[in-house]
């Protein structure tokens, strides 16, 4: 039955992962069943066989999960096969250097756009306006999230 549970996880986690980060669907089900699998560090054959999927699927899963930087791979002294973990960098999302593109991308286009009425520019105006103020704010967000954190790795404290 806990199998079945983590399986109907990870296919949920899929559907979630192949909508959002546009990846396949069998990565999204390596992620959602690495979030939920013990112990944490799994070969690709046990991805396979925990996930009923052929052993090729599961490679190229892995392969496009760690081009993602999503992922870890070890591999034990004296074991012959590698393993993966999932490692998603919570702070990653806060990264603000995407909204100040954003936001320069923006202003750049509004100066193409100099002669023209409000109502064209209004978009790029928004655009701008927005990616400045998550270039702001994102920073101050994961700052304060962090001090939400008990020192205690993986534990957090209720706000």
């Amino acid at each position: 039955m806990q199998r079945d549970a983590q399986l109907q996880y990870a296919d949920r986690i899929a559907r979630a992962w192949v909508r959002r980060y546009r990846v396949s669907p069998m990565a999204g089900r390596v992620v959602g069943y690495l979030l939920v699998c013990e112990p944490a560090w799994q070969s690709i054959d046990e991805l396979a066989a925990a996930l009923h999927a052929s052993r090729s699927a599961c490679a190229g899963a892995v392969k496009d999960l760690m081009a993602l930087g999503v992922l870890q791979r070890q591999r034990a002294a004296g074991d012959r096969v590698d393993r993966v973990r999932l490692v998603i960098d919570q702070a990653r999302g806060f990264d603000p250097e995407p909204y100040r593109e954003m936001a320069d991308f923006a202003r750049e286009g509004l100066r193409l756009l100099v002669d023209q009425s409000p109502a064209r520019r209004r978009q790029l105006e928004d655009m701008a306006s927005l990616g400045d103020f998550l270039a702001e704010r994102l920073p101050q967000l994961l700052a304060e999230w962090q001090g939400l954190q008990q020192p205690e790795i993986g534990t957090s404290r209720e706000p």
